[in-house]
């Protein structure tokens, strides 16, 4: 059914979809790439499945192709609108579209599990979303698994491994709740306007339970009061986090001369449990 849709070129050139640097928008014209990006997500013909700024349809297409049960495509830009239509018709009953800011919705009133989320996130509000994904108020989320396109340097940051210059906040958020890899990387000329970086997609995998025990609102300041001082030493560099600081540090098994980006998982949330006292 896939193919009875004109190409994306086409339907770009037919509703004036240039893509807009201040949406973020990168458009994926290949229908060969966005099937594979849609298979990364795994068996979709059980799922609904969330997509944030479709564009022209591309990644959707690939997904409803691929057998989601359902996607919820969420577009900012209304120029968007009349080809998205176009997708829903071809595919009765499986394409919902709503006009909106992906931040200011409550996606999970419109989805029925098991829910995935496979997006090639616009650049201006990817790494925020992927925050507030993996920060929910409670855990597990809304959501099994997300799929989602970045620039390559965030995708290296979500997968990064302690000691390495990309490791930070995001690596230990996104790893301490889910199993994250790099499964595909494009270059910029797969896109219209090609990008000045690659992109990768990152796969990551809701864990039931987190890594290690930790309260997530402590352990989510603590990690980010860690590392935006990430050159000093972890003594310095949460001086004023907590009273007693260094002695907390030392109970937690970890040297006060240490940086934020020597630690592991494991250690961020054991100074978590001591600080709240609950080690």
């Amino acid at each position: 059914m896939i193919d009875s849709l004109p190409p994306l070129r086409e339907v770009i050139a037919t509703h004036g979809l240039s893509a807009r640097k201040s949406l973020g928008q990168n458009f994926l014209l290949d229908l060969n790439l966005t099937a594979k990006i849609a298979r990364q997500a795994g068996d979709l013909s059980g799922a609904d499945v969330l997509e944030i700024g479709p564009g022209p349809g591309g990644l959707t297409r690939g997904l409803l192709a691929e057998g989601a049960r359902r996607v919820l495509a969420v577009e900012k830009d209304p120029r968007c609108l009349a080809a998205l239509r176009e997708i829903a018709e071809a595919y009765p009953g499986r394409l919902e579209v709503i006009n909106a800011d992906a931040l200011d919705l409550n996606v999970a009133d419109h989805l029925t599990a098991p829910i995935k989320v496979v997006a090639n996130l616009p650049y201006n509000v990817g790494t925020e979303l992927l925050v507030r994904w993996l920060t929910p108020d409670s855990w597990p989320p809304f959501w099994d698994s997300l799929t989602l396109m970045f620039q390559k340097e965030v995708a290296q940051r979500i997968v990064a491994q302690p000691g390495s210059k990309a490791y930070g906040r995001l690596a230990v958020l996104a790893q301490w709740r889910a199993e994250a890899q790099i499964v595909m990387t494009l270059p910029p000329d797969a896109f219209t306007p090609p990008p000045k970086v690659h992109s990768s997609v990152v796969h990551l995998k809701q864990r039931a339970e987190p890594l290690f025990p930790a309260d997530p609102v402590l352990l989510g300041r603590l990690v980010a009061a860690a590392f935006n001082r990430r050159r000093k030493m972890l003594r310095a560099a949460l001086k004023g986090f907590a009273p007693g600081i260094e002695d907390h540090l030392i109970a937690a098994g970890i040297a006060p001369t240490e940086r934020a980006e020597q630690l592991s998982i494991e250690e961020f949330c054991a100074l978590a449990r001591q600080i709240a006292g609950t080690s």
